[in-house]
């Protein structure tokens, strides 16, 4: 059986695996979705309306990993946003503020994705652009990394650097939630990340790692999930050959692996940074722009 005529079930499982790691890891799952198949020269037509439709229900999968694993915050931040609704003001409760927050980010997300994401479509079937902004990926997470030193030199969460403390989430204005958004808006661009690039804004605006990644982790449920639904039409299109029983395993496999995946990068953002996720992508993109320029991979 196939998700189309050139992908088998192996290989959907496989981008399932790819898109379950790479969608919260900060290594661009849709960057790592154009180069693997090309690189390992799989017979595909990335641009096609069934390949496309996969890809969607793929990301469903990883939204509802992401709702599962922050079940008891969305039940908090929701009573907490209906409370101040019905308040008409914003009271201490951290819990309405990151509410608003990510009301604040998620606006320039979906008017930046409805602007431009259908011109970027293109890029899916053009790897080498893809390897150049995954090179990108990496040098953007290491200039935050390099920000955030300058200004917390040699601090762990919490400590005192130079008479400056990590802020929390909560503390972030609005006007800082729309920075963080229109920041994970680059991930439009397949090989920019979209949690790499929402990190890194919250590194700016003198968040610790646990507390960025919480907040752009949170930020990208609600816009990967509003994405998936509003393209799931693309699944019954006619050219999108979609086998539904494939689709359904390799949403199941993505969020699972996405479910591990934020596990994992919840404890490993309490104590490290973003270096190896940026040194891995400058030598994917490397290495991956290389073997298409110099056509070793055609």
């Amino acid at each position: 059986m196939r998700t189309d005529a050139n992908v088998t079930f192996v290989q959907a499982m496989l981008l399932a695996v790819l898109q379950g790691v790479s969608e919260l890891f900060p290594v661009s799952s849709l960057g790592h979705t154009v180069l693997l198949p090309a690189l390992l020269r799989w017979n595909v037509d990335e641009s096609s309306e069934s390949f496309l439709a996969f890809v969607v229900v793929l990301h469903l999968g990883t939204a509802l990993a992401l709702i599962v694993f922050y079940r008891r915050d969305w039940i908090a931040i929701v009573r907490a946003f209906v409370a101040s609704v019905a308040r008409g003001r914003l009271s201490d409760d951290p819990n309405e503020r990151t509410a608003w927050l990510l009301i604040a980010g998620t606006i320039p997300v979906g008017i930046l994705g409805v602007l431009f994401q259908s011109a970027v479509k293109s890029l899916f079937a053009s790897p080498i652009p893809v390897s150049l902004f995954l090179l990108a990926n990496g040098f953007l997470m290491l200039f935050g990394e390099w920000l955030r030193k300058r200004q917390h030199p040699s601090t762990s969460s919490g400590q005192v650097s130079g008479g400056r403390t990590y802020r929390k989430l909560e503390d972030l204005t609005p006007k800082e939630g729309v920075f963080v958004g229109v920041m994970q808006s680059l991930a439009l661009l397949p090989g920019i990340s979209r949690s790499g690039s929402a990190i890194v804004a919250g590194l700016l605006r003198d968040l610790h790692h646990d507390d960025a990644a919480r907040y752009s982790f949170l930020l990208a449920t609600p816009v990967i999930l509003a994405a998936s639904l509003l393209e799931i039409p693309t699944l019954f299109a006619p050219d999108a050959h979609v086998v539904l029983q494939q689709a359904a395993a390799g949403c199941v496999v993505a969020g699972v692996t996405a479910y591990a995946s934020v596990a994992f990068l919840t404890r490993w953002f309490r104590h490290n940074d973003l270096a190896p996720f940026a040194w891995y992508c400058i030598a994917a993109g490397a290495l991956s722009f290389i073997l298409f320029v110099t056509k070793v991979i055609a």
